[in-house]
This record gives structure tokens, C-alpha cells and sequence, in this order.
């Protein structure tokens, strides 16, 4: 007999439809599964939800965790024709008048016409040194390094040698002008102020003497020179300083039109000359508008976690309905620990606030906070520069010359006393007294003269050797020439500069000797001269030998040996670990008390990445929820495939069925057939 290929074929039983009620009934722990894997999503959603307004509540918090959002101050002029100004944090509010007699502005050299700009100049190299011109006394300026640029034949046109210049980067551009009479080289030195004057020494290839009207000669410029005699170049702007009038005082002298220490912590931008010698008036005040915002920011943000919490957390008891976080653990530690911060009063504040209340912030029955704008403004009014410590972390030395540089997490809260062992020093090098360099009032007896015997050096500084140094031949007839000259010359050694390391040239005019320091303080500060010409010790006082090496500041903070590193004390161990400060002068022993407070927003931003950390609440929770769900899916897995075995068992059984079943049918039947065919055998009708 065939195989039965559809079930219930034989036996006219419904076998698909038994199979899948019976398969209903055998799949219910699958239900089950997915039900717990259904909460266990409603429940990451939540999680992820609550993460969500965390984060935005700490992007709050980090909107007032900075001192300097507090110490924002707005400068606004009365004119900003004439001026702009901005002011930073160090500023005093107050008001000013201010005139513009003069603005700055830079020099502007020309040379004669030539008729094309591949005109060949000459080749060589053009030496630059900014400095004052002081009716032809040219005295360099010491803050300014020498540059150097090498003029080769390929670049020895009119364009290539702007274009040299240019490259160099050297604090002077070059540009051709085509003033109808031909194509003049311009060299305009790029800072404004008299004392970047320029001064060009050229070394020409064509002209030994470098002094002659021809050649690469025609690029230098002495102030003390003529027309035609090392002074070839036309001045077509002069250099000066920019001159104003503050709040009645005359005459104040700027070398550019970006004035940063008139009115202290204030920048002002001047644009033009005052008209009619009307003064413009500038106002400072506390920029109060950004701090108001972000502290209502922060009221908001905290706000909208509370509700979050309450929404997640809540219970209908009309509908006997439970939210999905309903009772959940971490979500009420979570809101718990932030209202506790928010309560807490604040420890090492040396200022009017240490609550959120006084300054209009308060809780309400729901948890919720609110914000007393009337109280706010207030504070603001009166103890604006405090609101700093109600938020974020600061330090406030009781000594002017001590700074608070920076904290680390492991800073405690608190009023710390600092005690000073030694000052920071800077590397010396101190120099021999000669009879070459007795002066009298800055101006030397005899007028001091550099030449081949007395013209190069070499240094170490900090540590990296110089080149050699090559001074400028001449007549130098005060000590503020000859030092700037030195100490322009030593800064403009290509080895030091690539490493920034630079020196200051002093001078001591009680004994007469020259003084070279490392800019740098501490330990790694030092200055050595390693090479002199022949007769440098006899005039200069200068010989190979080693200085003095700086130190490192050295002292306690709160009784607790501090790291000192240059001017940078740093507290170790103990509850000062990490309060950074710099001191910047002053002298030994008690330097008084530095206060460190850790203000909400501070503490707030803390929290809040560690409830949302890898080792945080939710992240616990998560990863919790995470293997429990695949712990679902793992179990799933294992019941689909039990169930597909039941199935196949049920199948395979009730096809044995259905065959049995078909094969009694044909027997019947066949017994019917047979039966009938029997004589004296009768169907019923």
C-alpha cells in the first residue's frame, strides 16, 4: 500500500490543526521567555532614557563648573569708531575716558624704481634688526631678534626677493609697489610701535665694502647713514607709537593699537584718531547675563531629571498601574545622591555663599527646584565675584603674589596654609668688571666699540647650545644699546629658537658687568658661555664659564612638603594632593592661606560621571539586564529546539495513526464488499 503523503489523509483527521493545539500548549515557557525579555527591554529603554537626562543634567553642571564664568566682565565704548575693548577676568568695573591723539603704526621702507620686477637686484644676504631711530641713533630693540635671509641667485630678481622675504617669516613683509615711475621693493615691518624700526645690514656679494649704490648694497638701510652711503632705502612711513589720553592723564605711549595694560585686564582696540579731541567713554562691567542663564540652565536640567525619575518610578494607585522602574534601587540612588549634594552646605568657601538658597535656589514639597530671580540679582549686585565658589572649584591665595593654577580630584576642601623655603631663580650668568663698560647714568664714559676682536660668543642656555653669536660692529654709547644688541642677538641664534629657549642681557650699574639669565625658572634654568672671541673677556668681561643654576620653588603646603618646579609649588599626599600654585615673588616664610572649594556644579559634574561610568548604577543595571537577556535568548534557543523534536514526535506518531487508521478503513471496506457478494446475505437499506 502507497505511503500517505498528507496527514489526516487516511484517517480523515484534522492532524495539522491537532498538532499545532498540541504544539500551543508545549510552546508556553516560550511565551513566558519572551514576556520577561519584553519587561527586560522596557526596562533598558527606561535606563537609557534616564542615562539620557543625566547627561544633559552634567552638560548643565559643566556649564557653571569654570571660575572664569564667573569672573566674565563686558567693556563697551561709547564710540566703536574710535575703539573696542574686551575685558577678561582680572578687570575692576568702572568707567573711563579715553581719547585717541595718535594711532600706531608701522615703518614702511622703499627702494628706488626698477623698470621690471625680474629686474636682477643682487645676491647676498639681508640682515634685519628692529629697533628706535632716535635722530639717527639707532638702539635695537632687546625684545626683538635679528633675522637673516640668504639672497641666492635664483631668488636675486625684485620678485624673488619679496618673495624670499616673505617665506622667511621673519616679522617683515615685502611687497612691490608700482608707483608710475617704476616698481619699488617695500618692506614694511609687520609690528606697529617706534621701537620696530627696522635697521638692514646686507653683506653683497659684488661689493665688498657693501656700501655702494649697486648690487644687493642697494637694500641697506642705517639710520645713521645718507642717502646713497648705507642708508639706500627710502623711509615712506616712520614708525610711532600710539598716544591717548585715560581719565586726564596725557601722553600714555603705546607701541601698538592693541593696548592690554592700560586699564588693567582690559584690551582695547583702537581704530582711529578721536575727533575733535572728544574722549570716548568705556564702561566695565560684570557680564552677569551668561551666568544667569547657565544657573537657570542648571535649575532646569535638575528639574527635568527629577521628573524623569518620578515619571520612571511612579505608581497609579487608580489604575494599579506601576511604572517600569517602579521600586528600582538604583534610580532612587541615583536622584538620592544628587538631592544630597544639592543639600549639603560647602566646606573652604572664603567668600558670602555657601548654600543654594542664598542666592535664590531652594527645593520645593515635589523635589523640584526653584529659582528667586529678585534674590539672584541680588547676589549678583552685591557679591558678584563669590557666586564663583557656590558653583565651581576655586582657589583664592590671601597673598597677591601667590596664583591658584589648578586641583586634581584627590583635592580636598579647605583653608590651607603655605610656608616658603626658597624662592624660584633664574640661571645667571654674571660677567667681569671692565674698564671698558664704566658708565655714568646708563651712558658709558667712552662710547663701548664692538669689532673683530670682540664681536662673537657662544652660549648653552637651558641646556642647548647656541651657534655662534656675532654682535654687530660699531659704537655703542649707552648700556640700553649694547644689552639690547646682545641680548637681540643671543634670542635670534637659529639652535636656541628651534628649541624657544631665549635669555634676557641686564646690566649692573653699581659694578659695571653685564648679566646674561635664562628666561626660564628653576632647576632647569641655566646660562654658560662656551666660546668668546680673543679680546671679549678684556672688554665685555665675558669668559667661558659656567653660571649659577636656578632653583625650584620650595616650601609646605599645609604643613606637607610640596613638589616645587620652577614657580610651581604642588601639593602631595594628604588632602592639599594636587593643589597646584604659582608663586610669582615675595620672599620666604608664611605666604598665608590658600582656600580651596569645591562648588556644586563641580561636585554635581563629579557625581554625575561616576553614576554614569562603567562602574556607575546604570551600568551595573544594564549589564545586568543585558545577561539576562541573553541568558533569554540562550534559553530560547535550547526550547525551540526541544520543540521542534516534540513536533517531529507528535508528527511521526500521528502519521503512524492516520496509516493504521487508513489501513482498518480498507479492510472494512473490503470486508463490506465481501460480505455482500455472500448468497442469503442482505444489506440493510
Amino acid at each position: 500500500m502507497a505511503s500517505i503523503s498528507s496527514p489526516g489523509i487516511g484517517s480523515g483527521l484534522n492532524i495539522n490543526s491537532i498538532i499545532t493545539q498540541l504544539m500551543r500548549a508545549e510552546s508556553q515557557p516560550l511565551t513566558v521567555l519572551n514576556t520577561k525579555e519584553a519587561g527586560y527591554q522596557a526596562q533598558l529603554s527606561a535606563y537609557g532614557s534616564l542615562q539620557g537626562t543625566l547627561a544633559s543634567f552634567q552638560s548643565a553642571m559643566r556649564g557653571l563648573n569654570s571660575p572664569a564664568k564667573f569672573q566674565s566682565l563686558k567693556a563697551t565704548s561709547s564710540d566703536t569708531t574710535v575703539l573696542t575693548a574686551a575685558a577678561s577676568s582680572i578687570a575692576v568695573a568702572g568707567n573711563y575716558s579715553i581719547e585717541v591723539k595718535q594711532l600706531a603704526t608701522t615703518q614702511k621702507l622703499a627702494t628706488a624704481a626698477f623698470t621690471n620686477v625680474t629686474d636682477v637686484v643682487g645676491t647676498g644676504t639681508l640682515t634685519f634688526q628692529f629697533g628706535s631711530n632716535n635722530a639717527g641713533v639707532f638702539t635695537p630693540n632687546s625684545a626683538k631678534a635679528v633675522q637673516t635671509v640668504t639672497i641666492a641667485s635664483a631668488n636675486s630678481t625684485l620678485s624673488g626677493i619679496r618673495d624670499a622675504i616673505n617665506a622667511a617669516k621673519i616679522g617683515v613683509t615685502a611687497s612691490v609697489l608700482n608707483d608710475g615711475t617704476g616698481n619699488k621693493l617695500i618692506f614694511t615691518s609687520n609690528d606697529t610701535g617706534a621701537a620696530n624700526s627696522l635697521k638692514i645690514t646686507v653683506i653683497d656679494t659684488t661689493d665688498a665694502s657693501n656700501t655702494d649704490n649697486a648690487g644687493l648694497s642697494r637694500l641697506a638701510y642705517d639710520p645713521a647713514g645718507t642717502l646713497g652711503n648705507g642708508k639706500n632705502l627710502t623711509e615712506i612711513v616712520s614708525a610711532q607709537n600710539a598716544l591717548l589720553k585715560v581719565d586726564g592723564i596725557d601722553n600714555i605711549s603705546k607701541a601698538s593699537n592693541t593696548v592690554t595694560d592700560v586699564v588693567q585686564g582690559v584690551t582695547i582696540n583702537l581704530l582711529k584718531q578721536s575727533v575733535l579731541n572728544t574722549p570716548a567713554t568705556l564702561s566695565v562691567t560684570n557680564d552677569t547675563a551668561g551666568v544667569q542663564t547657565a544657573v537657570a540652565n542648571f535649575v532646569k536640567s535638575y528639574n527635568d531629571l527629577n521628573t524623569a525619575v518620578n515619571t520612571l518610578t511612579a505608581y497609579d494607585p487608580a489604575t494599579k498601574t506601576a511604572a517600569v522602574l517602579q521600586g528600582d534601587y538604583s534610580t532612587q540612588t541615583i536622584i538620592s545622591q544628587v538631592r544630597r549634594v544639592l543639600s549639603d552646605s560647602l566646606l573652604g568657601v572664603k567668600g558670602q555663599y555657601n548654600q543654594l538658597s542664598q542666592v535664590g535656589i531652594s527645593f520645593q514639597k515635589d523635589g523640584s527646584l526653584t529659582l528667586d530671580n529678585v534674590k539672584l540679582q541680588s547676589a549678583f549686585s552685591t557679591n558678584f565675584s563669590d557666586i564663583a565658589a557656590l558653583f565651581a572649584n576655586v582657589g583664592k591665595p590671601s597673598d597677591s603674589l601667590v596664583n591658584y593654577v589648578s586641583a586634581t580630584d584627590k583635592t580636598a576642601a579647605g583653608s590651607y596654609s603655605l610656608n616658603l623655603t626658597q624662592l624660584a631663580t633664574q640661571g645667571l650668568y654674571s660677567g667681569a668688571t671692565t674698564a671698558s663698560l664704566a658708565q655714568t647714568a646708563g651712558t658709558f664714559n667712552t662710547p663701548f666699540v664692538i669689532d673683530v676682536n670682540n664681536n662673537t660668543l657662544s652660549l648653552k642656555v637651558d641646556g642647548i647650545q647656541s651657534g655662534t653669536i656675532t654682535l654687530t660692529q660699531g659704537s655703542y654709547a649707552t648700556v640700553a644699546a649694547l644689552t639690547a644688541e646682545i641680548q637681540s642677538k643671543i634670542n635670534g641664534d637659529s639652535s636656541l629658537k628651534a628649541s624657544s629657549v631665549t635669555a634676557s642681557v641686564s646690566f649692573n650699574t653699581t659694578s659695571n658687568f653685564l648679566k646674561i639669565s635664562s628666561d626660564r625658572y628653576g632647576s632647569a634654568s641655566a646660562v654658560q658661555v662656551t666660546g668668546v672671541a680673543a679680546n671679549t673677556a678684556a672688554t665685555l668681561g665675558l669668559s667661558m664659564a659656567v653660571g649659577t643654576t636656578g632653583l625650584d620653588v620650595a616650601g609646605t603646603i599645609n604643613g606637607i612638603t610640596a613638589t616645587g618646579s620652577g614657580r610651581f609649588l604642588t601639593g602631595v599626599g594628604g588632602s592639599v594632593d594636587g593643589l597646584k600654585l604659582e608663586v610669582v615673588g615675595g620672599s620666604t616664610g608664611g605666604r598665608g592661606t590658600i582656600s580651596y572649594s569645591l562648588g556644586y556644579a563641580y561636585r554635581l559634574d563629579q557625581l554625575t560621571t561616576q553614576l554614569l561610568g562603567n562602574s556607575g548604577p546604570i551600568s551595573s543595571r544594564t549589564n545586568g539586564i543585558n545577561s539576562s537577556i541573553k541568558s533569554i535568548n540562550d534559553r530560547r534557543v535550547v526550547l525551540n529546539r526541544r520543540l521542534a523534536d516534540i513536533e517531529k514526535q507528535y508528527r511521526k506518531q500521528f502519521t503512524a495513526l492516520d496509516t493504521l487508521l487508513a489501513k482498518m478503513r480498507t479492510t472494512s471496506d473490503y470486508l463490506t464488499q465481501q460480505l455482500a457478494t455472500l448468497p442469503g446475505v442482505t444489506s440493510k437499506p
